[in-house]
């Protein structure tokens, strides 16, 4: 068990509010006293419990960043350019991961709730809009992270999808390919849907195009590996020349099963591909994959700056809805240069 302030108190003769006063206010406090606390302090090895000294003070360091699952470098990436942003501001941040479960969501913003974090920023498992009221009535404020909202009361930061999807699968159209397989999902996460619209919305205005769906459970590179054999069959079955993957740990996990087996295919040969979100791992795949970009640290950043922004924001104003446009970077996967 640790060390208590009475502990400190009684080694350095003083009352537990001096040592209190030590803590915080030192200004407030004798040379001599503050030397003699600091040495029983240091004798008994006390530890100053800075979130409750944060609490009484009404006051936080902490921001939490909550995403849809810690282990996709995106949001590793995302995580870096808050926690950069934060420090210039003497923040930290905290990362949780809700693996894109509403229950885990709400446990997690919950514990948030019961540490008064400074803020927090939510890449949302779905509708968010009533864990979100609650929060910023708590006096908590929120910023949504890689998700746009029509709710001009809450700032958010994200990249066009929609036009991220449209890009990708027009960039495969202009390869002359036409059966195109788009994989991703659940189709509940809106980053999924927005990126399918997209390419549906290329795919309608050409002739002859076709899009199917092959939608996963998951954004996951098993998923991917699991997508892949399905794939091999369209491809056999003359359904397919082509994919778009909802994100590049799919992409990868495609490229892993669909290069291997009996019914291996070749790329770009037999089939075209395209992720999106272009983290390191893409351009580092048996064969480098053609993505979507999307500027991940600057999201980050960007989330920070609009979340502090929000502290001193009037109730009622108009928030920032930060929409960045995604790039595609053209690699073997889809062409061959």
């Amino acid at each position: 068990m640790g060390v208590s302030v009475k502990e400190v108190a009684k080694r350095a003769g003083v009352s537990v509010g001096t040592v209190s006063n030590v803590l915080n206010r030192p200004e407030s406090v004798r040379a001599d006293t503050i030397d003699r606390v600091n040495a029983a302090i240091a004798e008994l090895g006390y530890v100053p419990n800075d979130a409750a000294r944060q609490l009484r003070a009404g006051q936080s360091t902490q921001i939490a960043l909550l995403v849809l699952d810690i282990g996709n470098p995106f949001f590793a990436d995302v995580a870096r350019g808050a926690e950069r942003q934060a420090a210039l501001t003497g923040h930290t941040v905290l990362l949780a991961n809700s693996d894109d479960s509403h229950e885990r969501e709400a446990a997690h913003l919950d514990q948030f709730e019961r540490q008064r974090v400074a803020g927090v920023l939510l890449v949302p498992s779905d509708d968010a809009a009533d864990r979100v009221a609650r929060l910023r009535e708590r006096g908590i404020p929120v910023v949504l992270v890689d998700r746009g909202t029509a709710d001009s009361s809450v700032a958010s930061v994200a990249v066009d999808d929609v036009v991220g999807g449209k890009t990708a699968a027009q960039h495969i159209l202009d390869q002359g390919r036409r059966r195109i397989v788009f994989v991703g999902g659940p189709l509940a996460i809106a980053q999924a849907r927005d990126r399918l619209a997209g390419a549906q919305e290329a795919v309608d205005a050409v002739d002859g195009a076709s899009l199917d769906i092959l939608e996963t459970t998951s954004l996951s590179l098993e998923q991917g590996m699991a997508a892949g054999a399905r794939i091999q069959e369209l491809v056999a079955e003359g359904k397919c020349d082509a994919v778009f993957a909802a994100n590049d740990l799919l992409a990868i996990g495609l490229q892993q099963s669909m290069l291997t087996g009996a019914g291996r295919v070749t790329i770009p040969g037999d089939v075209v591909m395209v992720g999106y979100d272009d983290i390191s791992f893409a351009a580092a795949a048996v064969v480098p994959i053609t993505s979507v970009r999307q500027p991940r640290e600057r999201i980050g950043s960007t989330a920070v700056e609009l979340l502090m922004k929000e502290r001193d924001a009037a109730d009622g104003a108009v928030r920032e809805h930060v929409l960045f446009q995604p790039e595609l970077v053209v690699r073997a996967s889809s062409t061959a240069q």
